[in-house]
C-alpha cells in the first residue's frame, strides 16, 4: 500500500502511485477499499493464481506460428498413434484364434502364451470373438498391467527399437493419426483457446460452414466499442464470406484442409480471393477455372468473371468449357490440332464468328447437336444387345455392390456398379463422388490387399470384388517426377527402341548393348548430366538454374553411343520424333509400334518421345496412364478402372476420342467407372450413379442409380436437368429416346 486516497484525491496522484506500484512489484498492484479488493496488472493474466498470459497478437491465433501452435501436436491437430483396426483386422477371431496381426510372426508369437495365461487368470474368455468381448475386456488386452505384454506395452517397446529398419517398417503398417489429446484437434495452444469473441473461440467459428458463418455474422450485435476496435475487419470478413457464398462454397468449413479440396473447389477459392481483394485495372489469367465444376456452377462462375470484368479488370481465361466459351466477349481459337500441328489462330472475335469459321475444331463442335448423338448412342446400344432395354441388359451383368457407404458426408446408402458397362458417377461439387469411389471403393480394396498407407472409407462392406482381377485408379496425380521419365519409357516402348539400336552393325562392331541406350544406368548415358540433358547450377542465395549440359549439349548420351544410327537417325534425334512420326520410323518393329499405337488411340500422337512426363498436363497424364492399359491383360482377368475426371484439360473433340477408348475397355468386359462433370462424356454412359442434391452437409444422398434412359426420364437432380437441357430433351423427348 503506497498511499491512501479519498474522492478528493486527484486522478494524477492516483496514476502516479499505481505506476510506482507497477515498478516495485513487477507490473502488479493491489487496490483495497472498504468492502473490496481490486487486482491490477500491466500484462494479461489471472489475478488469483498469478499465471501470466501473452498479449493477443495475430500470431497467437495461427497454428502455423510457434507462438500459437499447440505444443503437443505442433499445430497439426493430430498425433501419431496406433490404428487398432489394423492391429486386429479380423474382429471375428477369438483370442485363441490369434487375431493380433503383428504377433502372427515367428518373432513375436510367443506373446500369445503370456496373454492367454493372463486372460485365464483375469477371467476373460479366450473363445469369444474379439468384437463380442466386453469393452472393459478389450481395453484390458490393450492397456492391462501385469506380467503379460499388453498391446500398448508391446508398441511402446517397439518405439524404443526404431533405430532398426525392420522395426520402423513394422510400425509403419499399424500407424494412424489420432486427434491430439491436448488441443482436441483445434491446433492452437491453451492461451489462444481462452480468447472468445461473442462467446465463441476461433476454432468454434472455423468449424462452421460458410453458410452458418454468414448467419452468425448477420445475427451478431456489436457495441460501439467493439466496432471501434475491429475497424474495417468485420465488414471485410462479411464481404469475403459473401464472395465464398457466391462461388457456391456454402458447404465448406473454414478449417477444411486444402489437400482434401477438389480441383474445382480450389479454383473457386482462388477466384474468391481475387474478388474479395477489390482490385481494379488488373489482368487476371485463369487456367481452366471450370476444372471440377458442375455445369450448374459454371454459370455462376461466368457471372463472377463478368463482375470482375465490370470493375475495370481484364479477365483472360484458358478454357474448354462450352458455357464459358459461349459467354465470352471475345474468343481466340487456336489450332487446328495439338503439338506441332497447332499454334495457328483459327478464329478471333465473338461467338458467332467462331461458329462460322470453317476448319476450327471448336467451332465445329459448337455447331453439332448433342441430342442427335445421344439418340444414336441409345439406338446403337440396343442393336448391339438385341433391342433389349439398357436396364434389362445391365441386369445381366456382374456387379460391385457397396453396402452402407458413410464416409464423410455419405448417408449410409447401398449402391451397385455393373461391370462390363460404362458407369458415370455424377453430382455437384462436394456431393461425395470422389469419397465414394476413391475413399470407400478404392481405399477399402487397397486395405484388403494389405496396403498400409491407404485410408479406407467407412462402409459396411463391398461385394463382388472377387469378380475382378485388378482394380486400377487413374487419378490426377502427376507421373514421372524424374526428368529422365518420358512418354515412351512410361508405356515401356523404350526397351524395343534400345534393342533396335543395339541390333545395328555399328552397335555390334563397337560392342554397344541395349543397356548403353538407357537413361537410368551408367554405361552409355552422359556421365555429367546422368541422361537428363541438363545440369542444375547452384545460385547460392537464389533458386538453382537449369542449363543445357555442357558435355553432351543436351543430347543425353556419350559420343560413341550417338554414332550409332537406326534408319538414318541417332538415339537423340529419335527422341525428337513425335509419336506419329515414330510409328512410321519404326514400321515393322511390332514390339515398338504396338505400344506407340496406344498413345495414338488416346490422342497423344503429337507428343515427342523424349518429352519429360513431368511437363504433361493433368489431362495428358491421365491419357498416358490409360494408354498403358489398352493392351489385353494376360493373367489379371477382368479389370475395374476408376477414373477421376478424365476429361480434365481435354478439348470437346478429344472427349469423343476418350469415350471410344473407354468403350473399347467396356467391350473387352472390363468395368469402367468415371467420376465426371462433363456432359460431353456423361451422355455416353450406360449407367448413372447420381449424388447430391448439394455439396457438403447438403449432399451425400443417392439420388439415382440406374440406366441412362431412366435418368433422363425420371432424374430430379441438378445433373439430370442440365443433361436434358444440354441434349435438348424434355421429359417426353427423353422417354422417346429411351424406347
Amino acid at each position: 500500500m503506497l498511499g491512501r486516497f479519498t474522492r478528493e484525491t486527484g486522478r494524477s496522484r492516483l496514476v502516479e502511485t499505481l505506476e510506482e506500484a507497477y515498478r516495485l512489484a513487477a507490473g502488479r498492484a493491489v487496490g483495497r477499499g472498504e468492502d473490496a479488493v481490486a487486482h491490477f496488472s500491466r500484462s494479461p493474466g489471472c489475478p488469483d493464481c498469478g499465471v501470466g498470459l501473452p498479449r493477443p497478437t495475430p500470431a497467437l491465433f495461427s497454428f502455423n506460428s510457434p507462438l500459437g501452435a499447440c505444443p503437443a501436436c505442433e499445430g497439426f491437430g493430430r498425433v501419431i498413434g496406433i490404428d487398432r483396426s489394423r492391429v486386429i483386422p479380423d474382429p471375428t477371431r477369438t483370442l485363441e484364434g490369434r487375431p493380433i496381426a503383428p504377433w502372427n510372426t515367428p518373432a513375436y508369437e510367443e506373446h500369445y502364451e503370456d496373454l492367454l495365461a493372463a486372460c485365464r487368470k483375469e477371467g476373460i474368455p479366450t473363445d469369444v470373438p474379439w468384437r463380442d468381448l466386453p469393452e472393459e475386456a478389450r481395453q484390458w488386452v490393450w492397456n492391462g498391467k501385469g506380467d503379460f505384454t499388453s498391446l500398448a506395452r508391446f508398441f511402446r517397446w517397439l518405439e524404443r527399437k526404431t533405430y532398426r529398419v525392420h522395426v520402423r517398417v513394422l510400425l509403419a503398417k499399424y500407424r494412424s493419426y489420432d486427434t491430439c489429446p491436448a488441443c482436441l484437434g483445434t491446433r492452437l495452444r491453451p492461451e489462444a483457446l481462452g480468447v472468445t469473441v461473442q462467446g465463441s473461440r476461433l476454432p468454434d467459428l472455423t468449424a462452421l460452414s460458410i453458410e452458418r458463418l454468414r448467419q452468425w455474422l448477420r445475427t451478431r450485435e456489436w457495441t460501439r466499442r467493439q466496432r471501434e476496435l475491429s475497424g474495417h475487419l468485420l465488414d471485410e470478413l462479411a464481404e469475403r464470406v459473401e464472395v465464398l457464398h457466391r462461388v457456391g462454397l456454402d458447404y465448406l468449413t473454414l478449417d477444411r484442409q486444402a489437400r482434401t479440396l477438389s480441383g474445382g473447389e480450389a479454383q473457386r477459392i482462388h477466384l474468391a480471393a481475387a474478388l474479395g481483394s477489390g482490385l481494379t485495372s488488373t489482368l487476371y489469367v485463369l487456367d481452366e477455372p471450370t476444372v471440377g465444376l458442375h455445369p450448374r456452377d459454371s454459370r455462376k462462375l461466368l457471372g463472377l468473371l463478368r463482375d470482375l470484368a465490370a470493375r475495370g479488370n481484364t479477365v483472360l481465361v484458358v478454357e474448354h468449357d462450352r458455357t464459358l466459351i459461349a459467354g465470352a466477349d471475345h474468343v481466340i481459337d487456336l489450332g487446328p490440332a495439338a503439338g506441332e500441328n497447332g499454334g495457328e489462330v483459327m478464329a478471333e472475335g465473338d461467338l458467332e464468328t467462331l461458329i462460322e469459321t470453317e476448319g476450327s475444331p471448336t467451332g465445329a463442335v459448337l455447331r453439332r447437336e448433342p441430342s442427335r448423338q445421344a439418340h444414336r448412342h441409345m439406338a446403337r446400344f440396343r442393336r448391339e444387345h438385341g433391342r433389349r432395354s439398357m436396364e434389362e441388359e445391365v441386369d445381366r451383368l456382374a456387379r460391385i455392390r457397396i453396402r452402407g457407404a458413410r464416409e464423410h458426408n455419405l448417408r449410409g446408402f447401398d449402391v451397385e456398379l455393373p461391370l462390363g458397362a460404362m458407369v458415370a458417377v455424377t453430382g455437384v461439387s462436394g456431393s461425395g463422388k470422389s469419397t465414394l469411389i476413391e475413399n470407400v471403393l478404392w481405399g477399402t480394396h487397397q486395405r484388403s490387399l494389405g496396403v498400409p498407407d491407404v485410408e479406407a472409407g467407412a462402409c459396411d462392406g463391398i461385394d463382388g470384388l472377387d469378380r475382378v482381377g485388378t482394380v486400377v485408379l487413374v487419378d490426377q496425380e502427376p507421373i514421372g517426377r524424374s526428368a529422365r521419365s518420358n512418354a515412351v519409357t512410361y508405356i515401356k516402348a523404350w526397351d524395343g527402341v534400345r534393342k533396335a539400336f543395339a541390333s545395328t552393325r555399328e552397335a555390334e562392331a563397337a560392342g554397344i548393348a541395349p543397356g548403353h541406350f538407357s537413361f537410368n544406368v551408367d554405361g552409355g548415358r552422359c556421365p555429367v548430366c546422368k541422361g537428363t540433358g541438363s545440369e542444375e547450377v547452384d545460385m547460392h542465395f537464389m533458386a538453382p538454374v537449369s542449363v543445357r549440359c555442357s558435355e553432351c549439349d543436351g543430347r543425353r548420351f556419350k559420343r560413341e553411343v550417338l554414332k550409332v544410327r537406326y534408319r538414318g537417325l541417332d538415339i537423340a534425334e529419335t527422341l525428337e520424333l513425335t509419336v506419329t512420326e515414330a510409328m512410321e520410323h519404326f514400321d515393322g518393329q511390332r514390339a515398338i509400334t504396338r505400344r506407340l499405337k496406344a498413345l495414338l488411340r488416346v490422342g497423344l500422337g503429337y507428343l515427342r518421345l523424349g518429352q519429360p512426363t513431368s511437363t504433361l498436363s493433368g489431362g495428358e497424364a491421365q491419357r498416358l496412364k490409360l494408354a498403358t492399359f489398352l493392351d489385353p491383360p494376360k493373367k489379371e482377368g477382368r479389370r475395374l478402372f476408376l477414373f477421376d475426371e478424365p476429361t480434365t484439360g481435354l478439348h470437346v473433340s478429344d472427349i469423343e476420342l476418350l469415350y471410344k477408348t473407354l468403350r473399347a475397355l467396356v467391350r473387352r468386359g472390363d468395368g469402367v467407372v468415371v467420376v465426371e462433370h462433363s456432359l460431353d462424356l456423361i451422355r455416353w454412359a450406360d449407367w448413372v450413379v447420381d449424388l447430391g442434391p448439394g455439396g457438403g452437409t447438403h449432399g451425400g444422398q443417392l439420388l439415382y442409380s440406374g440406366p441412362m434412359d431412366g435418368f433422363l426420364e425420371r432424374g430430379e437432380s441438378p445433373t439430370a436437368a442440365e443433361l436434358r437441357e444440354f441434349l435438348g430433351l424434355g421429359r417426353e423427348a427423353a422417354l422417346a429416346a429411351g424406347t
